[in-house]
């Protein structure tokens, strides 16, 4: 199997400092560099950069997956089992509004895991994930 390396992505926020202070101080993800219209952050050992733009009127897709609605786009990572527990009991200590309240997810199958919703102050989905084995995250 290759290497598995450090991801990059830019995701759209109407609201840079109100972005820039919840993965900042909200999501711990240290910043980097960054300009009056983007900010990246080290989000979990990938890069993100959240870029300005202005607000659309688009409403949240989702699509049905093991009985959830799971919002359409999202973004996010696959954590380590234990920092997931911790991470996602942190969140909800912060009081962060959950699309989708961790759980276990295909719980008893291939590909079990454990997963999270929650957006952004710009209104993007993200997930956070984890596996107990890590082998299970492209079984089929």
């Amino acid at each position: 199997m290759p290497t598995i390396s450090p991801f990059h992505i830019a995701i759209p926020v109407h609201n840079l400092d109100e972005c820039r202070t919840f993965y900042r101080d909200v999501l711990k993800c240290e910043e980097g560099r960054s300009s009056e219209h983007w900010v990246d952050f080290n989000f979990f050992g990938h890069q993100l950069v959240i870029h300005y733009k202005p607000k659309a009127k688009e409403e949240l897709h989702s699509n049905p997956v093991d009985g959830k609605d799971v919002p359409v786009p999202h973004y996010g990572v696959v954590l380590p089992w234990d920092t997931f527990q911790t991470f996602s009991k942190e969140i909800e200590a912060k009081g962060i509004s959950f699309v989708i309240e961790p759980y276990i997810r295909f719980e008893g199958q291939v590909g079990e895991q454990a997963t999270m919703f929650f957006l952004d102050p710009a209104g993007n989905a993200l997930e956070f994930k984890a596996f107990k084995d890590m082998g299970q995250l492209f079984a089929k």
